[in-house]
């Protein structure tokens, strides 16, 4: 994984065009459904608790499907998952929309809507592993991420001007039509493959969730991707805290909504920014140096909230904040590094699902800390405890980097 990572690399490839595509599709209509949902949700009931356990019910599935479906990737070839899991999301998108559903419904449909994300994002992330090689892998990872951050900084904006003028559930039934749109350029985009050799019908097959727990073993047995692992998941669950609790500061501090909009592009403005460049700008070599100093970039501006910035000084520490995304590439990079080609599948699903997982305990616990203390005080208290474990991970990843990743038998 020596080779330069360049955004042109990767969209000469025909078949990363058309993940792309349908990528930039699906966002753009999920982005826009999960404020029209939580604005349904809230319109039906006045609970301020049940509309925000419409976010809830879309992080607790990505343990579930994370650790008990995470073969699925491997036992279902990858175009036939892929185009299958949007269809899914589409038809539960369909019915969130039904006049008649119950809240109860809606909560359910989100959270069946959830456990098909992880399965989705994992047999992306093994395609793009395949479509693509080299310094192009990196690369498409990185502008899959960019359009995130992009769907973060504008789609929250366009779905609040569409609500003015298009109800929630026309919302939702444009989100379901996303979802069927991007399973059809999925399924003439790109070609079937099986990652992982077909076994003979008389072989013994272990049952889902023993096989997914199994090839979690595995991927935990190797010790630097497990710290690895651990260290993307603990930086996840502090990271989000200014995220979480920008509302009720700028609220508090500033007296009013805009001010919260504003703060609240900041990190995606940084992030977006910090990839782009290093992406640009560093070799490889230099992108995996910079992961600890770029995470711990991320958390040490947050120091200054225990001074309770002005708008202008916290637009500056969020944006730099988000400048600690440069720290992604580089751990791209040893990810495939430590990971057995065979193990690579479960790998990125098990990652990306305990992102979004750890990312959702990580807004419940700054929520739940913030009834007692300022924010204030728990986001400069996440930053202490951030630049803790890059430190941690420091110390624990002194021993020699492996050139290659051992082979592990299935």
């Amino acid at each position: 994984m020596n080779e330069p990572s360049r955004y042109r690399d990767a969209f000469a490839v025909r078949e990363f065009r058309a993940i792309f595509l349908a990528h930039v599709i699906s966002m753009a209509g999920t982005i826009v459904a999960q404020l029209a949902l939580t604005v349904l949700v809230y319109e039906r009931t006045g609970s301020a608790l049940l509309s925000a356990l419409t976010f809830a019910t879309g992080f607790l599935p990505f343990l579930i499907a994370g650790t008990l479906l995470s073969a699925v990737v491997e036992r279902v070839p990858t175009r036939r998952l892929l185009v299958t899991c949007n269809l899914l999301s589409g038809t539960f998108a369909l019915a969130m929309a039904l006049p008649a559903a119950p809240v109860a419904a809606l909560l359910i449909l989100n959270f069946l809507l959830g456990m098909v994300q992880p399965l989705f994002t994992g047999a992306r992330s093994a395609t793009l592993r395949d479509v693509l090689t080299g310094g192009a892998y990196i690369s498409g990872r990185s502008v899959i991420r960019l359009v995130v951050q992009g769907a973060q900084l504008g789609g929250m904006a366009l779905s609040g001007l569409l609500l003015t003028v298009v109800a929630p559930r026309d919302l939702l039934l444009g989100n379901a039509l996303s979802f069927g749109v991007s399973a059809l350029v999925l399924r003439l985009g790109t070609r079937e493959r099986r990652l992982a050799p077909e076994k003979p019908e008389t072989a013994a097959r272990p049952s889902l969730a023993r096989d997914s727990l199994a090839g979690i073993g595995k991927v935990f047995a190797i010790a630097p991707l497990r710290r690895l692992i651990l260290f993307v998941w603990a930086d996840a669950a502090l990271a989000v805290a200014p995220e979480g609790l920008m509302v009720p500061y700028a609220t508090n501090r500033f007296g009013g909504t805009i001010s919260a909009g504003l703060l609240l592009t900041a990190i995606p403005l940084g992030t977006f920014s910090g990839e782009l460049l290093t992406n640009c700008k560093a070799s490889p070599a230099r992108q995996i140096s910079l992961i600890r100093p770029a995470v711990a970039v991320s958390f040490t501006p947050m120091l200054l909230f225990v001074a309770k910035p002005g708008l202008a000084l916290a637009l500056v520490v969020l944006f730099v904040s988000g400048l600690g995304a440069a720290a992604t590439l580089g751990l791209d990079r040893l990810t495939v590094e430590y990971t057995p080609p065979d193990l690579l599948p479960r790998t990125l699903s098990l990652q990306a699902a305990g992102v979004m997982f750890w990312q959702g305990i990580g807004f419940a616990a700054a929520g739940a800390a913030a009834e007692l203390v300022s924010p204030s005080v728990v986001i400069t208290a996440s930053a202490a405890l951030g630049l803790l474990t890059v430190a941690a991970y420091a110390v624990a990843s002194r021993t020699p980097r492996p050139q290659l990743a051992p082979t592990i038998a299935s």
